[in-house]
């Protein structure tokens, strides 16, 4: 069975690191949760926190207003550590100080030296994105997203039928050939500005590309939420 560590770092509880916790975690209002969170914008029972196969994944049970990971709405994310899980006006930190310092390693990113108070050091540094982001990404200050991945380039499925090996080639190679389309198309343009252009239709493509991706990622969240899987 693993074991997780949540750090407040936004909220009422701010400040209060729960160790250790082990999975399955739930998070939300009521008494009944691992981890309770007193504000009204959290639901009774919010989110939950679980292992499958070494990971630990992150599930929305359908809250009324909705999960952030780094800024992003999901409703299915596997974690790492460093990820910041935003509930209602709650921002957690996902990951122990020793699991954020050798993912930072792996990262390539400078980590702080072990000093007196150092857990809220460390959360400091990852809420001012010092420690979560490599310095190739920049975040989006606009609508105060971070990177989902850093970088990491995300394992592929195991255990795949035939059929599922097949849906998921396909799916791979309908996206890199709607994006190759795009960019072969993009042009740039003679203003200095280094502004790259492309047809409407192609961003039309694009647009239903992203309505696709949008359909599916809803899809296999409702059936990892509910148990189910890809056939």
């Amino acid at each position: 069975m693993a074991t997780v560590t949540l750090s407040v770092l936004e909220g009422l509880e701010r400040g209060r690191i729960f160790r250790n916790l082990q999975t399955p975690v739930t998070i939300g209002r009521e008494e009944v949760n691992t981890v309770q969170l007193n504000d009204e914008r959290i639901s009774r029972l919010h989110a939950k926190l679980q292992e499958d196969q070494g990971a630990i994944l992150f599930t929305d049970l359908h809250s009324t207003n909705g999960s952030r990971v780094n800024g992003h709405p999901v409703q299915i994310r596997v974690l790492r550590p460093g990820d910041q899980l935003q509930l209602g006006r709650c921002t957690l930190l996902f990951g122990s100080i020793d699991e954020i310092r050798d993912r930072a390693r792996t990262l390539g990113i400078p980590v702080l030296p072990r000093q007196q108070d150092v857990e809220a050091r460390v959360a400091e540094a990852i809420s001012q994105g010092i420690l979560s982001i490599p310095p190739s990404f920049v975040p989006d200050i606009d609508h105060g997203m971070l990177p989902l991945f850093c970088g990491e380039r995300p394992p592929l499925p195991e255990a795949l039928s035939t059929l599922q090996r097949a849906r998921l080639s396909d799916l791979l190679m309908y996206i890199h050939e709607t994006l190759q389309l795009i960019i072969n198309d993009a042009r740039e343009t003679d203003d200095h500005h280094r502004t790259v252009v492309f047809a409407w239709q192609r961003f039309q493509n694009l647009l239903l590309l992203q309505q696709d991706l949008a359909v599916w990622l809803g899809n296999a969240a409702g059936a990892g939420a509910d148990g189910g899987g890809w056939t």
